[in-house]
């Protein structure tokens, strides 16, 4: 496994249940230069130690440690491991696009509460809602398109783009 920083200012992200942040809901945490360039860090290197952080960002280990507390807790930020889907079971990816009818919101909210959806978007253009999907196979697959995807009120249509091969993922972006 791989371990990476993903570090994500969206509302998914903020909405999470901690309840420590000081940021009012709905509201971006404002990022000093320090804040940002310890989030680099650990998109270089999620295990990178935070004595080596502090080092490169003129903090102290401690410091560095509660800095990366606070962007945890306000939801800035997620520390994970990264897998390769395929060594760990699931031979199926695919990317839904989600004609909604009334509130795209609860939609993607269901969809989210999905286990196998690993990503939702609410979209301006030809679907309203993408997400994509891990499963074990294409059984599997069907099975979440066809009988709970498809079934969720306010679900239109469905379009599937099946992955057959991925060429590239990362959560290098930085910060800007």
């Amino acid at each position: 496994m791989h371990s990476e920083a993903v570090a994500s200012r969206s509302a998914d992200q903020r909405d999470s249940p901690r309840e420590s942040r000081s940021e009012p809901r709905g509201t971006t945490p404002q990022l000093d230069a320090v804040s940002l360039a310890i989030i680099e860090q650990l998109q270089e290197d999620g295990r990178r130690p935070y004595a080596a952080i502090g080092k490169a960002v003129g903090l102290s280990e401690a410091a560095v440690r509660q800095r990366v507390q606070k962007l945890l807790d306000q939801g800035v930020m997620q520390i994970v491991a990264v897998t390769d889907p395929l060594t760990v079971g699931f031979r199926r990816q695919a990317m839904v696009g989600v004609h909604v009818e009334g509130d795209v919101e609860s939609v993607a909210d269901a969809l989210s509460a999905m286990s196998e959806v690993e990503y939702v978007v609410m979209t301006a253009g030809s679907f309203d809602v993408l997400a994509e999907i891990v499963c074990e196979d294409d059984d599997h697959l069907l099975d979440v398109i066809n009988r709970r995807i498809r079934a969720l009120p306010g679900v239109r249509s469905t379009e599937s783009f099946v992955y057959l091969k991925l060429k590239k993922q990362t959560y290098m972006w930085g910060t800007r």
